[in-house]
């Protein structure tokens, strides 16, 4: 089966949405799993950074295979073991230490897709704008973990914990087959012979000291992760949020927690993609510093609306969502399209592994902080929650603004 360039975004797209429906899972059951498994807050925000610490030990290998083999063939192994660590969740997950290592290998299922689909795409376009094809990859982001929190929580009000992860683990095996059948292999294969991964391999750090000298794009590499701290703590705890804010403001929202959720995330794919075209206009840097302000301050707005209407709480976090996406194709494209061609797998895997190590931090920083401040039924904690993954946005905002990385020739 033969397609144009072009025509493989559509899978991809597909097969992204797919390997993202294990994403919310454990943030739909978190205040569940809590109560039944007696957890601090603390340890559920651990239980959610045990999947980007699996995404974190597994993305250098991912991306190290994906310089020296197809893609396509990464892909199709992480999509299995992501099925694996969500069949594991469902089936022999009882406590928080067991949680802990099918969360982690959920995660590292989810390094063997995400960033390999991106090499999969950027293998095979070589026409037309790139930047426009990784801004829709990575806006489907959102796509994917919108659907995420709503199938979860359909699964969960019908059938209970153990069937949201058993049902959900369809979605990356699907991810897997869509890959399989629907896009090509590479008409000849990156490295002759047998492929041999050495340590310097997974962890090329002389690579990585060339992409950190060039300060374009190791700023959209560190601008990245402090995005990724706000976004996945975020979108961790978001659903517990909700549920705080029904109890303190006395009032049903409109919809389920896990509903809201969903639908705000579908917010972050238009908001993805239009902030890339936005940074095409005025400058990827300037943007990015833009919007993570905007973020953080809706951040807190969004944290000191617990106790009021319904209405005003979800605009306020669809305010945030936006704000939060608007910046993730920029600086995943900015890095894309600056790195170097001989050390661009290496990039991508460094700006991915200090990405999703801010997704480590993020949720754990979030819960820490709730059990420092008070608990998950103080509103002042909510607030000082917030207010410690937002911070990190305005403070790579400064860092930057004093190196000159906003007025360096932009990235197009």
């Amino acid at each position: 089966m033969r397609f144009k360039s072009t025509g493989y975004t559509p899978f991809m797209l597909m097969a992204q949405t797919c390997a993202l429906l294990g994403f919310a899972c454990y943030a739909v059951v978190l205040t569940t799993l809590q109560d039944e498994w007696q957890l601090t807050n603390l340890q559920s925000g651990l239980i959610a950074s045990a999947f980007f610490f699996g995404y974190m030990l597994t993305v250098p290998l991912a991306t190290a295979l994906t310089d020296r083999v197809d893609a396509k063939k990464v892909y199709i192994v992480g999509g299995l073991s992501a099925t694996c660590g969500l069949l594991g969740m469902s089936l022999f997950a009882y406590n928080f230490w067991t949680a802990l290592i099918f969360m982690a290998l959920n995660g590292a299922g989810l390094a063997g897709t995400y960033m390999p689909g991106l090499k999969i795409l950027s293998d095979r376009i070589k026409t037309g704008e790139l930047t426009r094809h990784i801004a829709f990859y990575t806006a489907f982001f959102g796509i994917g973990t919108g659907f995420s929190y709503l199938c979860s929580g359909w699964i969960l009000s019908a059938m209970g914990w153990h069937y949201v992860f058993g049902v959900i683990a369809l979605g990356p095996l699907t991810a897997s087959l869509i890959v399989f059948l629907f896009i090509p292999a590479l008409a000849h294969e990156k490295w002759q012979g047998p492929v041999q991964i050495r340590f310097r391999d997974i962890f090329p750090v002389g690579k990585w000291r060339l992409v950190l000298q060039d300060k374009t794009a190791s700023g959209f590499i560190f601008g990245y992760t402090a995005h990724s701290i706000e976004l996945f703590a975020s979108r961790s705890w978001i659903v517990a949020f909700f549920g705080f804010c029904a109890i303190a403001s006395g009032e049903p929202f409109v919809l389920a927690a896990t509903t809201l959720a969903g639908v705000i995330n579908f917010v972050g794919v238009p908001s993805s993609i239009l902030g890339n075209e936005m940074a095409l206009k005025m400058g990827r840097q300037r943007w990015i510093c833009l919007v993570m302000i905007l973020s953080a301050i809706f951040g807190l707005a969004l944290a000191l609306s617990t106790g009021q209407s319904w209405w005003l709480i979800v605009t306020l976090a669809v305010g945030h969502t936006i704000f939060i996406m608007a910046d993730s194709a920029t600086l995943t494209a900015g890095l894309v399209i600056s790195a170097k061609e001989n050390i661009k797998g290496a990039a991508m895997g460094l700006h991915s592994l200090l990405g999703f190590g801010g997704g480590l931090l993020g949720p754990a920083i979030f819960g820490l902080v709730l059990d420092l401040t008070g608990s998950r039924t103080s509103q002042i904690s909510w607030v000082w929650a917030y207010a410690a993954i937002v911070v990190w946005g305005v403070l790579f905002v400064i860092y930057e603004r004093r190196k000159g990385w906003v007025t360096k020739p932009l990235v197009r």
